[in-house]
């Protein structure tokens, strides 16, 4: 079960119990001054002011109340690199002071704890309101461009890419600038040692899309590509594909090349997963 717990003040904490006052529940123990049951989580609200929130679904609720300086932020994640359908996306995003009032009255998480149906409503209303920017790496250049590089030097190159696109585009890029770390620092630069241009000024931390709003927002940006394209994918090929690389992904590859030959596989696989493997 996941538990945050976290030091508020008395401003964040009134802001809890009026957002869900219609889901406290009694509780008779004298250290705690109220209790709030939801969907997956339970926020438990103590007397000296702690707060802790448990359940599948912590995070979830946690991170628009987790005390973060209110400054200009930006963040990147990576979503689709673990699927053997479907693109590998990369979103870097820049929250400012003044979004993280609008960014409060909706659940910010991780998008691997969100379902696609909250995905496909949030992540329109954030790329509406917030400086991003998106890449898709599409099935068929995924194969062309990883048979030089491997996985960790291609979300480098991609994550560089998106902070080069925001400069692109005219925007200052915050100082906190975090990274959902994925490998070393000092890694990650040496495979951009060929790029024409490098953003560098960067804050690697592991599980930043837990503790950064704005690391969660390009996840949830970056998981609304991937999805997209899925959804785009079943259209074009009358086909459900299933996400991840279980053996529900190798049925769905067998009906595929039944389909429409192994020859075109690498326009919605990645060739070197060994669910390939498995279809001779």
């Amino acid at each position: 079960m996941n538990s945050i717990s976290l030091k508020l003040d008395k401003k964040t904490i009134n802001e809890i119990k009026n957002k869900f006052k219609d889901h406290m529940v009694p509780v008779n123990n004298p250290y705690v001054d109220t209790q709030i049951k939801l969907t997956d989580c339970t926020i438990t609200i103590y007397q000296n002011d702690k707060t802790v929130f448990q359940g599948k679904d912590a995070n979830v609720y946690a991170i628009s109340f987790i005390p973060q300086k209110i400054n200009d932020q930006a963040g990147s994640d990576e979503v689709g690199t673990g699927d053997y359908f479907g693109p590998v996306c990369v979103c870097a995003c820049i929250v400012k002071a003044e979004d993280f009032a609008f960014l409060k009255e909706y659940h910010i998480a991780d998008s691997k704890k969100m379902s696609d149906k909250q995905i496909r409503e949030l992540a329109p209303l954030l790329m509406d309101k917030l400086a991003y920017s998106l890449l898709i790496l599409s099935n068929k250049q995924y194969n062309e461009v990883q048979k030089n590089n491997n996985m960790v030097a291609i979300k480098a190159k991609m994550h560089n890419q998106a902070y080069i696109n925001l400069l692109h585009k005219g925007y200052q890029i915050p100082k906190a600038a975090y990274v959902d770390q994925f490998v070393a620092k000092d890694i990650y630069f040496r495979y951009l040692l060929n790029e024409k241009e490098v953003y560098r000024d960067l804050i690697f931390e592991t599980k930043a899309e837990d503790k950064y709003i704005a690391v969660a927002c390009a996840s949830i940006i970056a998981r609304f590509g991937f999805i997209d394209t899925m959804d785009k994918m079943a259209k074009a090929y009358n086909l459900n594909f299933h996400k991840g690389a279980g053996d529900l992904v190798d049925e769905d590859a067998k009906i595929f090349v039944e389909k429409y030959g192994r020859q075109r596989l690498n326009e919605v696989a990645k060739l070197h997963f060994k669910n390939t493997e498995k279809l001779k």
